[in-house]
Order: structure tokens, then C-alpha cells, then sequence
């Protein structure tokens, strides 16, 4: 069906109020996971030939995680549908005060190809939980967790209600030329701009989640070895194609030897020696990618890994010494299992080196000395991350999860997620007994007295 065709159907449809009752949200809500659940083993099939992800990363980081989202928001939903009370000023008096959740109506979400299943149901949660109907496009670039997407939301849901266009630019341009009445897109910085300057044009919201060169700071006092080990965790999950992997190190100079000894440490550990991490091993998405990488690594000194396979798109896990600031690894995200590594000697230096650059979508830091953590933690902008260990920020539906800046704008996981796919009304109901006659004209010298008693 035509793109046009679709947001027309879907728009009449939210306007016949049918999705907004607490009923319909639930039930849409309960056919997403028992769909899921009846998909699950096609989905992990689809993630390990797009991405070669094992069974246990395809639940853990996808699978998992979206259905626990969902049974949090199923528990939630009824509570945050409620009006909320707030205060009425005494100027305003006899009233209620009160804030209404209503959903925006026709909504958009883009979604990447990194983790193709996870954050393109997540945010369609969060639409439905709303009260909206959606479109959903995913990636072109994961064409088999695609496919699958579409043939399982199509089992559940009709087109007018949630619809799923696959495709490439062509569809991008297609879809972005239409009016929605709110944009939720998960992608690159390039991509983000084009999205949010189409998205000016129908003054419509944005949601933009983004990436960037997220920092991890090894301070002196760290427990090295675990740092190590939960660095190593973080980086080379999917083969670093996260949008909040640690993108690079910062290790205090005193400690960086013995650091990057336990980093070799864990690395062998987890992946075997160098070259032999695995059939399990997730692959680069593309040839495109993969050639990327590839360049970022050449001109460096490898400590180790710095082998990739090109016929099956593979790169071990990869960590380059003495990094000079200005060489092309830090010049872009890496989104790839390479770790470039720098060092500090005061970590005023740390924080200034990473102040100087664009806003990142997480920061790392590892440390045991409070007045540090404080120091960096207040001291620098980012979109959120973690003290003594990597990436689980974001595997919570207790709080939200979002950048700042250049690596995004907006929040999602949880009640946020309910949020930012609502409209919150400000709304005073007035009662008709008692009718102030303060404010009405003709305005005199008690008048004001009374004026600027209620207004103190």
C-alpha cells in the first residue's frame, strides 16, 4: 500500500477515538508479547543472519530486554493514564487543577540496524501505551530482522492501527515527506539532521537518539581488573555496534600499563586468542562498514586483534595504543570492536579533553574516590551512563534514557517512553458558585490591592 494511502487510514482511524481507552491499549499491548513470544525463535533466526548474533545475545540485548519493557509499561499503564493533580493558584479560585495525558495521533518511528528488533519495539511500546496509531520503518540495512518485523505486526495488528513500510532511502524520503504528528528516530548524526530539518517543515516533534564518541575514564584508584572486564563486556557486545559502547579510553597514566594488561586479559578470556573469538561472534553489518573500520585501524599500533575476516565481516575485538587525538579513529563514532586508547595524567585533563568535544550520548568512569565521581559526573554534559561499569544504564525501564546535544534529544524506557509519545493538557475546571470579580473590568484602586495580595 501506498505511504500516503497508510497515514491516511491510520489518521482517520485515531480519529474515531478507538485507540485511546485503557482497554485498547492493553489488549494492543497483550498481542504484541504473546506475537513476540510466538515469533521468538524467527527473530533470534533473523538477528544471527543479519548480525550473527548467538541465541543468548539475541535475547539478552533484544528479546529480553523488549519484553520486559513491556510487561513494566502493561503493570504501569493504568496509573500513568490517570489526570494528574496539581495545585490551583488562590487567584484562580473556586477550581481544580489538573494535567491530561492524550496520545499525539499518527506517529513515525525510524529504527536502526544495530539492535534491529529491540529499538524498533521498544519505541512502538511507548506509541501504543499512548493511545497512537504508528508507522513503523525499519531498517534496510537488517533486511531479515525487517521482514520478520513486518510479517509478525501484520499478523497482529491491522494497517490502519500500526503498519510497517520496509525499504531504503527512497521510503525514507517517501515517509518523511508526510505529516506526522510525531517523529521517533534512532540513527546516525547525519541522518538526525535530515530528519529533524524534514520534520520543521510540518512544525512536528522530534525524538532523536543519536550517538556519538562516548568516553571511558579509568581513574588510578579503579579496581582495575573489573574495570577491565566490564570495559571489554561493553565495547565488544555485538561487536561494538552500540550506540553507547565505550568509544574510547582514557586511562590515567600511573595505572594504564597494568589496565591494559587485564583488558588483554578479559579479551583473550571472553574471545579466545587473537582472531579466534568464536562462531558466536556477531559480524559488521556491511561490506560498507566493514571497509570502514578497517581504515580506522590502518597507521595505528595494535596491541592487539587489528585481524578481520572479509568474507564474513568479521573484526576481532581490537585495541590501538597510544592514540594521538587528532588521528581519523577519533575523528568519527567508531560503532565497530576497536578501542583506541589515550592517556591522562591528571584527570582534570580527562575532563577537559572530553568538554571540548561534542556532547556525548554516554560517559564511563571508573573510580573509588568520591570527590571524582562528583567532579565528573556534575562536570560534564552527557547523556547519561555509568560509575564502574559500561552500557546497563540503558537496560532499565526505571528510568529514562536520551542524549544531549549532538548525540540527541528527547527520553524514552519505561514511563518515559509513555511520555514522550503524549501530550500533556494543562486544564482548570472552574466551578460556577463563587465567580471572583477581581479580574473583570472596570479595574479600580481596591481592585488592585486585592490584585497584587493574590499574586504575592
Amino acid at each position: 500500500m501506498e505511504i500516503e494511502k497508510i497515514v491516511t487510514m491510520q489518521r482517520a482511524y485515531y480519529e474515531s477515538q478507538k485507540t485511546k481507552s485503557l482497554n485498547y491499549r492493553m489488549n494492543a499491548l497483550n498481542r504484541l508479547e504473546q506475537a513476540i513470544l510466538k515469533w521468538e525463535k524467527r527473530i533470534e533466526e533473523a538477528l544471527k543472519r543479519d548480525l550473527n548474533k548467538s541465541v543468548f545475545e539475541a535475547y539478552m540485548t533484544e528479546v529480553g530486554m523488549t519484553l520486559a519493557e513491556l510487561r513494566y509499561t502493561k503493570k504501569n499503564l493504568k496509573q500513568w493514564m490517570r489526570d494528574k493533580r496539581v495545585k490551583t493558584p488562590l487567584a484562580q479560585f473556586p477550581a481544580k487543577s489538573y494535567v491530561k495525558s492524550e496520545p499525539y495521533g499518527v506517529v513515525l518511528i525510524m529504527s536502526p540496524w544495530n539492535y534491529p528488533f529491540m529499538l524498533c519495539m521498544e519505541p512502538l511500546i511507548g506509541a501504543l501505551a499512548a493511545g497512537n496509531c504508528c508507522v513503523l520503518k525499519p531498517s534496510n540495512y537488517s533486511p531479515n530482522v525487517s521482514k520478520v518485523i513486518k510479517a509478525m505486526i501484520e499478523e497482529v495488528f491491522p494497517q490502519k492501527y500500526v503498519a510497517v513500510v520496509e525499504g531504503g532511502r527512497k521510503e525514507n524520503q517517501n515517509l518523511l515527506e508526510q505529516k506526522f504528528d510525531y517523529i521517533f528516530f534512532t540513527g546516525g548524526i547525519k541522518v538526525g539532521k535530515l530528519v529533524m530539518a524534514k520534520a520543521a517543515e510540518h512544525l512536528t516533534p522530534v525524538t532523536l537518539e543519536l550517538g556519538g564518541k562516548s568516553p571511558c575514564i579509568v581513574e588510578k584508584t579503579a579496581n582495575l581488573k573489573l574495570a577491565a572486564k566490564r570495559l571489554v563486556f561493553g565495547k565488544f557486545l555485538n561487536a561494538g555496534q552500540t550506540c553507547v559502547a565505550p568509544d574510547y579510553l582514557l586511562v590515567q597514566k600511573e595505572v594504564k600499563k597494568e589496565f591494559l594488561q587485564y583488558v588483554l586479559y578479559w579479551i583473550k578470556k571472553m574471545y579466545g586468542n587473537d582472531g579466534e573469538y568464536g562462531q558466536d561472534y556477531p559480524k559488521i553489518i556491511n561490506e560498507k562498514h566493514f571497509e570502514r573500520i578497517c581504515h580506522l585501524i590502518e597507521g595505528e599500533e595494535v596491541l592487539v586483534g587489528g585481524k578481520a575476516n572479509p568474507d564474513t565481516l568479521q573484526i576481532a575485538p581490537t585495541v590501538l595504543n597510544h592514540v594521538k587525538w587528532d588521528a581519523p579513529v577519533m575523528q568519527e563514532e567508531i560503532f565497530g570492536p576497536v578501542l583506541p586508547v589515550l592517556e591522562f595524567t591528571k584527570i582534570e585533563e580527562a575532563e577537559q579533553f572530553v568538554k571540548e568535544r561534542p556532547k556525548p550520548l554516554a560517559l564511563y568512569l571508573f573510580t573509588q574516590d568520591k570527590s571524582i565521581e562528583k567532579k565528573i559526573t556534575e562536570g560534564l554534559s552527557y547523556g547519561g551512563g555509568c560509575v564502574n561499569d559500561t552500557i546497563i544504564h540503558l537496560a532499565t525501564s526505571y528510568m529514562g534514557f536520551g542524549g544531549v546535544g549532538e548525540s540527541g534529544m528527547g527520553n524514552y524506557h519505561g514511563k518515559e517512553s509513555f511520555e514522550t509519545f503524549s501530550h500533556r493538557k494543562s486544564m482548570i475546571k472552574k466551578y460556577n458558585w463563587f465567580d471572583n470579580p477581581v479580574r473583570y473590568v472596570p479595574y479600580k484602586k481596591t481592585k488592585e490591592r486585592i490584585l497584587r495580595m493574590f499574586l504575592k
